[in-house]
């Protein structure tokens, strides 16, 4: 990195000053224009961060519905469906939008989430021509509004134990929608409480006795405002934040519908009763199914770490502003920014909002090439599921970002900041679901560690977690460490580093990227290899398979976030060093190199336990991002600003003027 550069040469350090219009255009990316035309609609109807405090929760819902028809309205929420259908054909685009609308209000952001990312997103992936002809252009305009019924009050993250029965009725050429008891009820929708007409209903197949699993069905609920027969519905109420969304709990007493209403892209039952199916395994099928609504999930990631960008820029502003105590002057106080501890707060995660960014860029750019082609015959399984792994793993990583970045954001902000007009009274309300809606993440960590001790084995969809262990318990345990991607990575990158395998980690520089890759690709695979011991030890020991796995979960855990924590760093170093030299590269490798450094600190009783960082070295570490914070200091606002973060939305009266 350039910052190494001034590492024991004796030369200057020169401070760099940044361009904050490239470094926007940088952080834009591809799809810059887009991400300005959601700014600027979101600006124009700022209003409604004020109106969310204002209205009544009615009015407040209506709000925000016509706000989503009028954003419609605009292009910006159907740029990922096809042409044909009034789309924009570019999923990308789509993914960009909606990261971009988390810099407004969040009710706004998942009602639009559901309709056209939920809903549709279900509609698309899952259904077929017939189904795409019926609905498309009336959801992508708004006209027809949806939910997706999966969830059910017994069953969130267990997909496939969904309770709710659509059997196959010969006689008639219907489906029947049935929730046989309470706890298959569909619960927490957003939209089933007033707004949706159709919702996308996933529920157990039955053709003639036997059952196919989960599949998805199109059941009309409403027709101008009313239930329609045999559908109830009953609103979730007050909840702890994105309450202009209007979640609900659906109840099917024997709902009928046609047999085309069921979503076919993956199975059909055909016009003489026959189930058919192009993929014969149950399970693969019903993964495959999950796998092709996987960009709900990258969104939910992204506009989990947008938010923490408006939090920081109302913090770091602030910081700038606001004076305390004599420190350095008798003649005035002193800005909070320039006190060690403020920027330890804060620059560590700035520094991790930035190497998340570029880890989530990445994630996005490759949702949409892997989805660019929908013809099941050409998809690369491998490719899909590492995309579903990194979605959940990115997911997961942003999502708990954002929920401590606004908790410490609002702190540093001190009483001003837990003020509501200043923001973080919603930010912290409307995004603590994050971290369990599209997936809570302790059980996307658990599908990141699957695909890791099984290496995305052709039979990954068979295997349940009992299935992992059991799959991990019979190969060999140097096969489950050598097929590793961080093992082969980190076996690579030793060599280029001074020291040898002994002496690597004592020798390299601090500030070398290649030292700060290989120790979070040591702690992978030493974490990864850790698990598959003990599972296999477990089994060979005669446990049930359940307890091995219940023993070593929050190993598993370590494990996969291990993983995602490494890639989000080669994602930073990548950006970095494809930069050419300059000022914005020097800012840059100064954030990655802080972020580097405070992941090996805030796990540094691991590297001391298992013999990669000394004590020293750690002092010499934490005295390096000190150093680091100071050299940030003069960048800070800039680095904010270039989030791009319209002023309108920043309101905070209080903190910024």
């Amino acid at each position: 990195m350039a910052s190494s550069t001034q590492e024991g040469t004796g030369t200057a350090y020169r401070q760099p000053v940044i361009d904050v219009a490239e470094l926007r255009r940088l952080l834009d990316g591809r799809y810059a224009e887009v991400r300005d035309l959601v700014r600027t609609n979101l600006a124009e109807h700022a209003a409604v961060l004020e109106e969310a405090e204002t209205l009544s929760q009615g009015e407040f819902r209506e709000r925000v519905k016509d706000l989503l028809v009028t954003m419609a309205g605009t292009g910006q929420t159907g740029m990922g469906f096809p042409q044909e259908y009034g789309g924009g054909g570019d999923l990308g685009a789509s993914i960009a939008a909606f990261e971009t609308l988390a810099y407004g209000d969040l009710s706004v952001l998942v009602k639009v989430g559901v309709q056209f990312g939920l809903f549709g997103g279900a509609i698309l992936m899952l259904g077929s021509k017939r189904h795409h002809d019926a609905y498309l252009a009336h959801l992508i305009t708004g006209r027809l509004l949806g939910c997706f019924a999966m969830t059910e009050s017994g069953h969130g993250s267990n997909v496939q134990a969904l309770g709710t029965v659509a059997t196959y009725d010969a006689s008639t050429d219907e489906f029947v929608i049935t929730t046989p008891d309470e706890t298959s009820r569909k619960d927490y929708i957003g939209g089933a409480g007033q707004h949706a007409q159709v919702a996308v209903v996933f529920a157990q197949l039955e053709v003639h006795g036997e059952g196919h699993g989960v599949h998805a069905f199109v059941v009309p609920i409403r027709r101008d405002g009313s239930l329609l027969p045999g559908v109830r519905a009953e609103d979730d109420g007050l909840k702890m934040g994105l309450n202009g969304v209007d979640n609900g709990r659906l109840w099917f007493d024997g709902v009928r519908i046609p047999r085309n209403n069921l979503l076919n892209r993956f199975a059909d039952v055909t016009d003489d009763g026959r189930y058919v199916s192009s993929i014969d395994n149950p399970d693969k099928r019903f993964f495959t199914m999950l796998g092709t609504l996987v960009q709900g999930r990258v969104c939910v990631g992204g506009a989990g770490i947008n938010a923490a960008k408006v939090a920081l820029t109302l913090a770091v502003r602030y910081a700038v502003r606001r004076r305390q105590f004599n420190a350095t002057s008798q003649d005035e106080e002193e800005l909070l920014l320039d006190y060690g501890l403020h920027q330890r707060r804060l620059f560590p995660l700035l520094a991790e909002s930035y190497a998340l960014h570029f880890a989530q860029e990445q994630l996005a750019l490759k949702t949409h090439d892997v989805f660019s082609v929908r013809t099941a015959d050409d998809e690369d399984e491998t490719a899909r599921r590492e995309l579903e792994s990194r979605a959940a793993g990115t997911k997961a990583l942003g999502t708990w970002h954002a929920t401590r970045t606004i908790q410490e954001c609002r702190e540093a902000c001190g009483g001003a900041g837990y003020l509501a007009a200043n923001r973080f009274t919603a930010l912290k309300a409307d995004t603590d679901v994050f971290t369990t809606f599209e997936g809570d993440n302790h059980v996307l960590l658990q599908l990141v560690a699957k695909g890791l001790l099984t290496n995305y084995a052709s039979d990954f969809e068979d295997l349940d977690q009992l299935g992992m262990v059991r799959f991990v318990a019979g190969m060999a345990l140097e096969t489950v460490i050598e097929r590793t991607a961080a093992h082969k990575l980190f076996e690579a990158i030793k060599d280029v580093l001074p020291g040898g395998d002994d002496e690597w980690d004592q020798e390299a520089g601090l500030l070398d990227p290649n030292y700060q890759l290989a120790m979070l690709r040591f702690r992978e695979e030493h974490t990864l290899s850790g698990v598959a011991r003990r599972l296999k030890r477990g089994i060979d020991e005669g446990l049930n398979p359940g307890e091995v796995f219940s023993r070593a979960q929050d190993h598993v855990i370590a494990a996969a976030r291990a993983h995602v924590e490494r890639l989000v760093l080669e994602a930073f170093v990548a950006k970095a060093a494809d930069l050419p030299d300059g000022d914005l590269k020097v800012a840059l490798n100064l954030l990655c190199d802080l972020h580097a450094l405070s992941t090996i600190e805030r796990d540094r009783a691991w590297f001391m336990e298992h013999g990669r960082l000394r004590a020293s070295r750690s002092k010499a570490i934490t005295r390096e991002i000190n150093d680091l914070c100071r050299r940030i200091r003069p960048l800070a606002v800039d680095l904010v600003d270039a989030y791009g973060v319209p002023p309108a939305l920043l309101r905070s009266p209080d903190l910024l003027t």
